[in-house]
């Protein structure tokens, strides 16, 4: 078992754990215990001590949760010697304590005598000691399939000896848990709960869940559990690492501190205040943490390991990569060194290491999901095609590969110099980007969870998106995404990866809008609410929004926001301002420091500023919107005349609607939800017969909106029927980053550049056709040999239709194609 997970096991507390006081009338070592569960150790200690030998168990338990650790194994060991009632309960605790020492055989010697006993005659063994049992084996249970049955076995028999007794079924949920099994970790403590609501191991285990299945209450549950036991190690851990995830590192190296006050010897409190250190640049600072978890575990891989993952949260993941490398030193048998070390050293593109390190993490921890999962979409990917091109490999599933690179080359050579000179910066190369086909085997990749409701990430130099098969058309834009994790290539870059979550999303989406007309995140109803009733997150907790969302909208709104953030200070401090802003993260200084040095404000007066800049930039939205109130959906008079123009056309008065749409299409142009005014002013258009205008407004809705599949249709149909060529070959190009993947789209394309003479985007289009795959391949290879002439390439064309007859002899246009190349001469030919 690794160490944290036996430590954790330790710190969660006593043995004997029954329903609430007043239900029965408590013992002695009862009472012990409910001191120790409320955190007031001390007090548990003195009564413990004053108890004699009665109390040695609860007594060596306290004392362990303080890390009094060779105190603890002296008191326990007096009883494991013994013969008494609790003999197996401090034969368990002890084998506990040897694991947490990293004494592995000592532990095992423990556990072998305690389950041989169990083995024989277990059935006889009242409910502590089966329960004593449960702990032995899962002692042993990390990487053991056998051991962790036989733990939950013997957790249900103690359940079933004694249904009143709390502990056998929180550590049931602790053993699911640490074996990834959330669904039914979370119904073992939800049968806690129903039993005593306010257990704080209940609901540390809850929010450890929450936080597996990135449930943003952990943070909440977490809290309640402190407030309940202040002195739980573990969810003072959980707690350090929430604020983390949230870059608030002097919180986190508080919860440190306060883990060592309770704990000494606690290895996530020595993490906490290393990856603190380690992330601020104190070197000093990390190696006094490094020194403090090696007086206490003489292997402490998992010190590393824990600052590894925290650190590739932060997005620096090449230092991961290093960290991870020490634990593997300091213990080459670590699966948590090794597991960390291999997804990092992917995340930087170093395949074969990384997939040699997965497969050994696995083979001593079978259980763990990230690894098995990784692992499977690696034999996935070798299936991938990988396509060099200028600066880049794209990779990609076989039978797409082609397709997607044919535009996305050209976008990410033209994104890297834009933004080189943007940033004043150019990253290595070559830029490695994968698309994944399914949206789960992206969500694999980039956490080793299905799940995951990014569409893209970024590396470094490595970036992992959805392809566009991996949605339905219409849900995102897929040219957006990849100019949006090149972005962070530049970001992370400059500041060597040490740029806030913030300030990079936020450039990211910018970078998006100055890209194309209509990319990147717009101002949404509910933003402008939210921003009216005071909702928004402050500048000194946008990165919460990120990672710790208070409702469903908070992570489209700090996306937003950021982006706001970053727009304003461009216009008002210049580009030059947002390089020096990296810069300056690069060179360690927080948020405040780099206002201070950069923009000479501070956090509150920056605030100020976005306040009185976001409202005199959407005035006219602003007046149509009420302000929201955290619940209800959005109301105002943008919203009244919506729903009254909606009713008009319901009943068949469009020239009643009329007016209400344009009044609402006035008051706010970048609308893009439901019942867009300028999407139905379009429709009363188009069936009043006027296509030039109804394609017109459905132009200025598709130039706010990257992902409207449909009124790009729409439009693209009427600019086709009014033989609009140079409009329809503008909207079906803006389709393509949508959703590339339907070959009428691509024929249409080619058809509207043949008619502008743009022989170079019709022969592009018409081998898309082919790449997606036609139904009639033989006509899509002739169209193609068509282009290739048109574009002065005949013997391209030649080489096409002797393809096309080989396959179809008889087809009759391919003949008469080919009987045309044979009288033609070449230019310059003899």
């Amino acid at each position: 078992m690794p160490v944290r997970i036996v430590a954790m096991v330790l710190a969660l507390g006593m043995t004997g754990s029954r329903m609430p006081a007043g239900q029965v009338a408590q013992s002695p070592a009862a009472r012990v215990m409910a001191l120790a569960e409320t955190g007031r150790l001390a007090d548990a200690e003195r009564m413990a001590r004053d108890g004699g030998a009665a109390l040695l168990v609860p007594l060596g338990e306290v004392l362990a949760l303080q890390g009094k650790l060779a105190a603890a194994d002296s008191v326990l060991a007096v009883v494991a010697r013994g013969s008494g009632p609790e003999q197996r309960t401090a034969a368990a605790a002890l084998a506990e304590l040897a694991a947490r020492r990293g004494d592995f055989p000592g532990a095992r010697r423990l556990v072998d005598g305690l389950t041989a006993s169990y083995e024989r005659d277990g059935d006889r063994w009242p409910a502590r000691d089966r329960v004593a049992a449960g702990r032995a084996y899962a002692v042993l249970a990390s990487g053991d399939a056998e051991a962790a049955r036989a733990a939950l076995s013997a957790f249900d028999a103690a359940i079933a000896a004694d249904g009143g007794l709390l502990e056998p079924r929180l550590r049931t949920g602790d053993l699911f848990l640490d074996h990834y099994n959330a669904p039914d970790a979370e119904a073992s403590y939800q049968e806690v709960l129903a039993r005593a609501p306010e257990n704080a191991r209940a609901l540390l285990g809850m929010a450890r869940v929450q936080q597996f299945q990135g449930n943003p209450h952990a943070f909440e549950t977490v809290q309640r559990s402190l407030r309940v036991n202040p002195a739980l190690v573990s969810a003072l851990v959980l707690e350090g690492e929430l604020f983390l995830d949230a870059e608030a590192h002097d919180s986190a190296a508080a919860l440190g501190h306060r883990v060592l006050a309770v704990d000494s010897s606690a290895l996530g409190g020595w993490a906490l205040i290393g990856a603190t250190a380690f992330l601020g640049g104190d070197s000093a600072g990390f190696r006094k943490a490094s020194t403090g978890a090696r007086r206490f575990h003489p292997r402490p891989a998992a010190f590393f390991a824990m600052i590894a993952e925290w650190t590739a949260r932060h997005r620096r993941y090449a230092e991961s990569v290093q960290l991870a490398r020490e634990g593997v030193t300091v213990d080459p048998e670590s699966s948590e060194a090794l597991g960390v070390l291999g997804m990092n050293e992917l995340r930087i593109g170093a395949m074969d290491s990384g997939r040699a390190h997965l497969d050994r993490a696995f083979a001593r921890d079978p259980f763990h999901v990230w690894y098995k999962n990784t692992l499977d979409l690696l034999d996935e990917m070798a299936k991938f095609r990988t396509i060099t091109a200028g600066r880049f490999q794209i990779v990609a599933p076989a039978g797409q590969a082609d397709l997607l690179s044919m535009y996305l080359a050209p976008l990410l050579e033209e994104a890297y110099d834009t933004l080189v000179a943007r940033y004043e910066y150019r990253p290595p190369t070559p830029v490695r980007i994968e698309l994944y086909g399914r949206h789960a085997d992206f969500s694999v990749r980039t956490a080793g969870l299905t799940g995951l409701g990014a569409l893209g990430v970024s590396f470094g130099t490595v970036l992992a998106m959805d392809a566009p098969s991996a949605r339905d058309a219409g849900d995102f834009n897929w040219g957006s995404t990849a100019w949006h994790e090149l972005t962070h290539t530049f970001t992370l870059g400059l500041s060597g990866h040490k740029v806030p979550r913030w300030f990079s999303e936020g450039l990211s989406v910018v970078e998006e809008r100055r890209a194309r007309p209509g990319w990147g995140a717009g101002p949404s109803l509910a933003f402008l609410a939210a921003f009216k009733g005071d909702k928004l997150l402050a500048m000194n907790r946008l990165n919460e929004g990120f990672v710790r969302p208070s409702h469903p909208s908070e992570i489209q709104f700090s996306y937003y926001q950021a982006s706001l953030v970053c727009q304003m200070i461009e216009e008002q401090w210049g580009r030059t301002a947002l390089v020096a802003m990296l810069r300056a993260y690069g060179d360690g200084l927080d948020t405040p420091g780099v206002f201070q040095r950069v923009l000479g404000v501070s956090e509150v007066e920056l605030g100020r500023r976005f306040v009185n800049w976001f409202r005199q930039r959407f005035a006219g939205p602003l007046q149509g919107v009420e302000a929201w109130d955290g619940r209800s959906a959005p109301k105002g008079e943008f919203v009244t005349l919506l729903h009254e123009a909606g009713g008009s056309l319901q009943a068949g008065r469009p020239e009643e609607a009329r007016p209400k749409l344009e009044r609402a299409a006035a008051m706010f142009p970048q609308y893009t939800g439901e019942g867009a005014p300028l999407v139905l002013l379009a429709d009363i258009r188009a069936r009043a017969g006027d296509r030039k205008g109804a394609a017109d407004l459905l132009e200025r809705y598709n130039a706010v909106d990257e992902s409207s599949w449909e009124p790009n249709q729409r439009e693209a149909e009427l600019r086709e029927q009014l033989q609009d060529w140079s409009g329809a070959r503008k909207v079906l190009e803006r389709m393509i980053w949508i959703s590339p993947g339907e070959p009428t789209l691509h024929e249409r394309l080619a058809v509207a550049a043949e008619h502008l003479g743009d022989h170079r985007t019709a022969l592009r289009e018409r081998r898309a056709v082919l790449a997606v795959g036609p139904a009639d391949v033989s006509e899509a290879r002739y169209q193609l040999a068509r282009a290739m002439l048109a574009a002065g390439d005949p013997v391209g064309a030649r080489r096409e239709v002797l393809q096309v007859l080989e396959n179809a002899p008889g087809f009759e246009k391919a003949q008469a194609l080919l009987l045309e190349l044979a009288n033609r001469r070449p230019e310059g030919g003899p």
